[in-house]
């Protein structure tokens, strides 16, 4: 069963995943960047319920990040594909796959992807950069600060955060003064 939705929340992350749905809908994406489309196969990679399937299919069709074609008439079958919508969501699968390899939550003795360019066969790993100069980011080096979409909500979060910093950096100061 599904949680309660972020209907009228302002953030671009909530947005994301409430149009994936849940762990579900990811493993569905994750499928299809694969390449898998087609029910069956979400079946037996998944193991998800059939049910559960139907669903979440559905809702990824309805946030238009996948679109149902047939592929047979007699019985009618479908295949699943991403939308070009849905082709954005790749990008995800890489990060928390390699995420998941650094904190070695798999289970896996090796890594059981392998992310490479089409073009040149290179291993291929996501980044932070800095825009401005090109120079790579640790996720230590990044700030959050409000966008110009941000609303009040947005604001108190970031606000929230910046202040509770701010304590820690006074608690980190008068341990060393200790």
């Amino acid at each position: 069963m599904r949680s309660k939705g972020f209907d009228g929340m302002v953030c671009p992350i909530a947005g994301v995943m409430a149009a994936i749905g849940d762990r579900w809908g990811l493993l569905i994406l994750r499928d299809l960047v694969l390449g898998i489309g087609r029910y069956d196969d979400f079946r037996r990679s998944s193991g998800v319920t059939n049910a559960t399937l139907s669903d979440r299919l559905k809702h990824l069709e309805g946030n238009n990040l996948v679109e149902r074609r047939r592929y047979q008439l007699n019985p009618e079958r479908f295949e699943y594909l991403l939308t070009t919508q849905g082709r954005q969501l790749a990008p995800l699968m890489l990060v928390l796959a390699q995420i998941g390899e650094r904190l070695d939550v798999s289970g896996a003795v090796a890594p059981p992807l392998k992310f490479v360019s089409r073009k040149t066969g290179a291993n291929v790993s996501w980044g932070l950069f800095d825009q401005q100069t090109g120079e790579p980011l640790t996720p230590l080096d990044i700030a959050i600060e409000a966008g110009p979409g941000a609303d009040d909500l947005m604001r108190w979060r970031l606000a929230q955060a910046k202040h509770r910093r701010g304590q820690d950096q006074v608690e980190d100061a008068d341990r060393r003064d200790s």
